[in-house]
């Protein structure tokens, strides 16, 4: 290399650099974009944003995950990938002005990130070939490619001026920087960042329209009156009081805090569900047909998340209907363990490849446990596991409700831990005995008078026998029940208050029908869920 050359490359200068990291933002768009459209060919969830994605929610710890979802609720897979892009920004960006001195490699940089959204994508738990590579790898040659041609047009003609200028004097360097091919490059630049938007649009308008027999299929689906109908709900379990939730959780408010960046869309005339495992007579798969055709129950059931905080949104009442997943595990001769079977876990796995774990002897002890194919009286929402998923009174979700669930494996809690117990969540987990005030907020300003504080509580499996308000440090007082719908449903209550002008602390606590009072102790969501009193504190004026 001639000493011109070495000088220029040492002494970029400062427009040069910033022209290099914009060369570096857009190889990086240009990769994403390539990618969006080579995914939308392969499968959306091998698009390198979502597998880098779903593979840093792996390795995120337990506590962070919890941090995620207590802060930024059902958004936290949305401001994940924000982050993941912003990352990818600022990396483009150092690669790009990198690339200005070390031309070869800025472009082998990029090809790295590719290297690495493919081992993601081919580890994902739900990746069945290696083509799942293919959106990363091609999206990264594509992206190194046109950050080798722009920075290209920054040192090509400044070498020149520099070899021709017979010096190596920082005049000569400095001549050399003014003398880049600015048209070449604003006009490399434009076309590219055009092609990119293109390309990108074209592959988010494909990826949109993935998925379009399966959203026929739920379209057709059309559920059969339930052999086993819920009773309606007592008039008087409702209460009407402003504030409070509804008694009934629609469809669209049902919290989703789940793992999966991109929702799966199954075709139900495709699905098919595999039972086997331990004390399994043999193999058996069932059909989404083969499920319609069989009886149906309908429950009204509300299911909470493990990672409700004291007083959280994530908690839920729906009417699910579906089929008795006892019958099934029987007609496969599968037995509990208090009658003599072999498994004592049930692994539940997701067609993204989520793994749950639910006991068998909670399943098969009459309760009304169930694969699930309706929701509030249609067909399943996609978010929330169409076309078939697991619900279980009395357990929390992550050792119960298992979405787009596509196989059964009956096993033991010695033999196999399921995708959060390896992540330190607890084997088992009953949901405990939980209250919470829904009105007034918190920090809220009523007036003086009568103020009606009201709310839900919950023990599914055990039902609320009672539920107490505490005004500041005074005396417990006994809230107004209202009327029980079953004992796996929540219960509204309300207390008048008489409220007097200054700040105060509410709190409640429950009662279930077992007789135990919700503890006071407060425990985070991990292990096995959270506990202790829910509080607002309000200022009457």
């Amino acid at each position: 290399m001639r000493d011109e050359e070495k000088d220029q490359r040492v002494r970029p200068g400062w427009p040069r650099l910033a022209l290099g990291a914009l060369s570096g933002a857009l190889a990086g768009f240009a990769a994403l974009a390539v990618a969006e459209v080579v995914a939308a060919a392969v499968r959306p969830q091998s698009s390198p944003v979502i597998a880098v994605g779903g593979a840093s929610i792996d390795a995120t710890p337990a506590s962070v995950k919890d941090w995620a979802i207590r802060h930024f609720g059902t958004d936290d897979k949305l401001v994940l990938q924000l982050g993941i892009l912003t990352l990818l920004a600022v990396l483009a960006l150092v690669l790009g002005a990198l690339a200005v001195r070390f031309r070869r490699v800025g472009a082998a940089g990029v090809l790295l990130f590719g290297v690495i959204g493919a081992a993601a994508a081919v580890s994902r738990p739900d990746s069945s070939s290696f083509t799942d590579a293919l959106p990363s790898v091609v999206g990264a040659v594509a992206g190194a490619l046109l950050l080798y041609v722009l920075v290209g047009r920054l040192t090509a003609p400044a070498r020149v001026k520099a070899a021709q200028s017979g010096t190596g004097s920082e005049e000569a360097a400095g001549s050399a920087c003014a003398g880049w091919d600015r048209r070449g490059f604003v006009l490399a630049a434009a076309s590219a960042a055009a092609a990119s938007a293109a390309v990108g649009a074209v592959g988010r308008s494909l990826n949109a329209s993935h998925g379009k027999d399966a959203i026929a299929s739920r379209n057709n689906v059309v559920l059969p009156n339930p052999g086993s109908p819920a009773q309606p709900v007592p008039k008087r379990a409702g209460l009407r009081i402003d504030g409070i939730s509804s008694f009934v959780t629609a469809n669209k408010d049902f919290y989703r805090v789940d793992t999966a960046l991109v929702v799966p869309k199954v075709d139900a005339t495709a699905w098919r569900l595999r039972i086997h495992g331990k004390g399994v007579r043999r193999a058996v798969s069932y059909s989404f047909d083969d499920l319609l055709q069989r009886e149906l129950i309908e429950r009204d059931i509300t299911v909470t998340c493990v990672s409700n905080e004291v007083g959280g949104p994530y908690v839920g009442n729906a009417r699910w209907t579906g089929v008795r997943l006892a019958d099934l595990l029987a007609e496969c001769e599968v037995k509990p363990p208090s009658k003599g079977g072999r498994a004592d876990q049930l692994v539940s796995r997701s067609v993204d490849g989520m793994t749950i774990g639910s006991p068998v002897e909670d399943v098969m002890d009459g309760r009304d446990a169930m694969l699930a194919l309706g929701m509030n009286g249609e067909p399943l929402p996609f978010a929330h596991g169409f076309p078939v998923r697991m619900v279980v009174p009395g357990l929390y979700g992550f050792v119960s409700a298992c979405k787009w669930i596509e196989d059964i494996e009956l096993t033991t809690f010695d033999s196999y831990d399921p995708y959060w117990v390896k992540r330190g969540w607890a084997r088992k987990a009953p949901i405990k005995t939980e209250s919470r005030i829904d009105t007034p907020k918190p920090f809220a300003r009523p007036k003086a008078g009568t103020v009606m504080v009201a709310g839900v509580a919950w023990a599914q499996h055990r039902g609320i026998d009672k539920v107490e308000v505490r005004i500041d440090e005074g005396p417990w007082q006994q809230a107004h029940l209202a009327a029980e719908d079953t004992h796996d449903t929540w219960r509204q209550w309300s207390l008048p208050w008489k409220a007097t002008k200054g700040g105060h602390t509410l709190t409640v606590r429950a009662t279930d029908r077992t007789g135990t009072v919700q503890t006071d102790k407060r425990i985070r969501t991990i292990p096995d869920g959270a506990s202790g009193w829910h509080s607002v504190v309000v200022t009457v004026e």
